[in-house]
């Protein structure tokens, strides 16, 4: 998600999801390009497995960023053709590339000449209001024919005119059985399903019952429920509990103060952590107080975790 899903949202989901995949917000080619790099693909080693999301229309710059990814550590390389807003639109990628299968099978071909790691792409099913299954089938089957297997179905159409980002996410009809046919249709091809899952128990299902489940706004809002799924789908892997998530926090923002890194940036994706809890309402107004926002020190978190029912006394001192 723009602006939402940087590096430091993605440690701390890091901690509820330990064998989660994470995907970067998307990053425009010409970011890159014209940009400060490593502002934009620093990362911290313990994010593996990690994937860049790329936004662009041109085959060589986006193989030119494909391999800046590549180098710099990154797990897989992902083409957005899913994001269905006014300003992505203006740089012709996003979910208009849909309209141009052809050239997204250009696109792909040119990124998988320039690296070895996965190149994968985020779709829709359809644009504005065809539902043809067709249309779907054979924009997947084009880039299939590049050898690309790996496909994230956000089960709505786009609608480029007319509706917000925001409508988008909810006014076009979810059709998770168009996804269905298509894990059919290419099965030797893997299908993770995005769009409309909004509780752990739907999300479980659609991961099992699909290649993988791709959440966003959810994980933002209530990222607790990141380590319910966690500890469904990997019984195995040991989640942090609460006392810890939060020291690994202190310490991880420590050392991101030690760089440059605002506070307020760093802690943000945490304020959703207790929500349901007792003591949640006061965590959030803690970290979100200017006053001890400006010491810039990360024990305000230790200070905040106070707040909240079952704290252990020495998690707190």
């Amino acid at each position: 998600m723009i602006d939402v899903t940087d590096r430091h949202c993605r440690y701390f989901h890091r901690l509820l999801a330990p064998d989660a995949l994470l995907y970067t917000e998307m990053i425009t080619t010409g970011a890159l390009i014209f940009g400060d790099v490593p502002r934009h693909l620093r990362f911290s080693a313990q994010e593996h497995p990690v994937a860049l999301q790329l936004g662009g229309s041109e085959p060589d710059a986006l193989a030119r960023c494909a391999r800046l990814g590549q180098d710099w550590g990154y797990d897989e390389i992902n083409l957005n053709c899913g994001c269905p807003s006014e300003r992505v639109q203006k740089g012709a990628f996003g979910a208009c590339l849909m309209a141009e299968p052809a050239l997204v099978a250009d696109c792909i071909k040119a990124m998988q000449d320039a690296v070895s790691v996965p190149v994968t792409v985020k779709h829709r099913l359809g644009l504005d209001y065809d539902e043809s299954y067709d249309f779907v089938r054979d924009f997947v089957g084009q880039l299939y024919d590049t050898g690309c297997r790996v496909f994230i179905a956000h089960a709505r159409n786009a609608v480029l005119k007319g509706l917000s980002p925001k409508d988008n996410r909810e006014i076009p009809p979810l059709r998770y059985g168009v996804v269905s046919r298509l894990k059919s249709d290419f099965p030797d091809a893997l299908f993770v399903l995005n769009g409309g899952l909004s509780d752990a128990e739907q999300i479980i299902e659609a991961a099992t019952t699909f290649d993988g489940a791709m959440v966003g706004r959810i994980a933002w809002h209530e990222p607790y429920m990141l380590r319910q799924i966690s500890q469904r789908l990997w019984p195995d892997t040991a989640v942090p509990d609460d006392a810890q998530i939060v020291q690994e926090m202190v310490r991880y923002a420590t050392s991101e103060r030690s760089h440059g890194a605002p506070l307020r940036s760093i802690i943000k994706p945490m304020l959703g952590l207790f929500n349901g809890r007792k003591g949640a309402r006061q965590w959030r107004r803690h970290l979100s107080d200017p006053a001890p926002l400006a010491t810039q020190d990360p024990a305000i978190l230790h200070e905040a975790f106070a707040f909240i029912e079952g704290a252990a006394p020495e998690s707190v001192a």
